[in-house]
């Protein structure tokens, strides 16, 4: 067997052995996942007519960190917060709440939010998580995949040039700073569990 095949994502290793205990730390780690997403979608840099937040980080980090399984549990449960009317998201409650605030102009980056953490988790459950290089890799194609489906449903609501002048240039920068964030962070805290 490859050292690939076998590795585990970062969380695996502090997680209790005891089944029981270890389904209920799991449980504990999406929960608190969720209550991070909604800190990151709270916390915004005003930079022009888009807030911008450390939410798609945080997505990056909780899946890379967490792996496939846990990471995309963790998204999930948040889209069911926010579809049940928990004001989760970035612009709730002051734009609306609930499935309608959903369908609205964030829908896309929405959906793509769960697109990046199963694409990071992947990785992470790969061993992915410990090469910068790689790790990049798989951040890169998490964030064109939350960008790509946030461009698709912003041009689909309100046509192709605001889908991408509001939705996608406005992000490309700040994006890519988090995107080099979360590459440098995650292997480097590999290297300081050795």
């Amino acid at each position: 067997m490859t050292s690939a095949s076998i590795a585990q994502p970062m969380i695996s290793h502090a997680l209790p052995e005891n089944r029981a205990t270890r389904l209920a730390a799991q449980v504990a780690l999406v929960v608190l996942g969720t209550l991070i997403l909604t800190l990151s979608a709270k916390t915004r840099v005003v930079l022009g007519p888009v807030d911008m937040s450390l939410q798609t980080l945080a997505v990056f980090l909780i899946a890379g960190v967490f792996g496939f399984r846990l990471g995309l549990a963790t998204l999930l449960l948040y889209m069911a917060e926010g579809a049940a009317g928990l004001p989760v998201f970035q612009g709730t409650p002051e734009k609306g709440i609930g499935l309608l605030y959903m369908q609205g102009t964030t829908g896309g980056y929405l959906l793509g939010f769960v697109a990046a953490a199963a694409i990071v988790g992947w990785a992470a459950d790969r061993g992915w998580d410990r090469s910068v290089v790689k790790f990049f890799a798989a951040v890169l194609a998490a964030e064109l995949a939350i960008m790509g489906l946030g461009f698709v449903w912003l041009s689909y609501l309100l046509g192709t040039d605001i889908g991408w002048n509001a939705g996608v240039v406005p992000f490309i920068v700040p994006d890519m700073i988090k995107v080099a964030l979360a590459s440098l962070l995650l292997p480097a805290a590999w290297l300081l569990r050795r």
